[in-house]
Parts: structure tokens; sequence; C-alpha cells
């Protein structure tokens, strides 16, 4: 289906060790660069100690955001092949940071991409991974009088509502399959007085 996704449920971590050097990756589900900074900093924060936090993430579903960093290595020898691992994996909506503690050898270029990369994978291979549906978000907004014929029709449809707000005016938000969304937001529009608006696709 054109609207799954893969990505993983929750954090993972892997261990990879090269020449007394430690690489500890974290993999974890995200959906915003915000997020992201704010784990990258409470990473920091658990391994003061280390000397590099490399890392890559892939955000989207269609189009794809992503970014990858070497944190001092040298150039693409670990924010790439980080990323490729996510690639290889096919997912999106993930991140992984890679948390080096140097052990006093050098391990040349070669040495620490294979070292990231494996650390990554581990990390991964460590994921339960999933699958998911690309969804919108509506929010619909009505006054009482037409409450109970919207609450029975989000009953029907079994629609997930993730925000709502039920006063003089209700104000709902619901998450929908986007394959299903078109024919669920015209029977929406079928009843009076009430107002619909897409807010966004995770």
């Amino acid at each position: 289906m054109i609207d799954l996704y893969q990505t993983i449920r929750t954090s993972s971590e892997g261990i990879y060790k090269e020449k007394g050097s430690k690489f500890i990756a974290i993999a974890f589900p995200v959906f915003s660069e915000e997020i992201f900074k704010e784990r990258l900093v409470k990473v920091k924060k658990e391994h003061p100690n280390a000397r590099h936090y490399c890392y890559a993430f892939r955000l989207g579903t269609r189009i794809k955001n992503y970014r990858f960093n070497d944190d001092g290595e040298p150039s693409n020898t670990a924010g790439k092949p980080i990323f490729g691992q996510i690639e290889s994996f096919d997912l999106t909506n993930v991140a992984i940071i890679v948390i080096r503690y140097f052990g006093g050898t050098k391990l040349g270029v070669s040495g620490l991409i294979s070292a990231y990369k494996e650390a990554a994978k581990s990390a991964l291979n460590n994921a339960y991974i999933i699958k998911k549906t690309v969804d919108n978000i509506y929010e619909i907004q009505f006054g009482y009088e037409i409450m109970s014929d919207v609450m029975n029709f989000i009953k029907q449809q079994e629609l997930l509502i993730i925000k709502q707000t039920l006063e003089d005016t209700g104000v709902i938000q619901f998450q929908i399959r986007q394959t299903e969304a078109e024919k669920i937001v015209e029977q929406f529009k079928k009843i009076e007085n009430l107002k619909i608006k897409f807010l966004k696709t995770v």
C-alpha cells in the first residue's frame, strides 16, 4: 500500500567495540527535528564524557527530510554510514545517535565507517520494526445543537479522537488513514453548520 511506511516502535540500543573505543547506538522513533534536538541534548547530558555524538535521522513519508552529522569525526565516516543503515532497513521517522568513547587508538577512515555502521545496524537489529499508516489530522467545529449527530457519526466511523473540547461550541481533532480521508470529509460536510479543516499529515 502506498500509505504504509516502516518505523520502529520504541527506542533500542546497540553496542560495538573496536580497539578500545566503545560505540553506543541509540535508535528511536521521532516525528520532528525539534524533538530530535531535545533527545540529542538529553543524550549528551547522560554521556558527558563521550568524545563524539554522531547521528542521522529521516523524517516524513512522501517528502523525506533527512540529516546526518559527523560531530568532529573525519568527513562522511560517521553520519553517512549511520544514515545508510536507516536506508538499508527502509525506515522513516527514525533517528540514530551513536556515542563514541575514545579508546586511545585511531581507527582510520575505513575503521570508523565500519564501526559507526555496525553500531547503528546493531541498534536497528534490536529494534521492533512496525508498519504504520500515513494518516491525516483534521479539526471540526460545531454548535451544541448538532453535537449528538457529530458524536454518533464519529462513533460509527470509529475515528481516532486525539483532542476534544465539548462546551457550547465543540472542537474535535481526529486522525484518519489518508486513503479513507476524502470519503469521511465529504460525509462530514453533509452535516449542516459544521466546519472542518485539514491540519497535517503524520
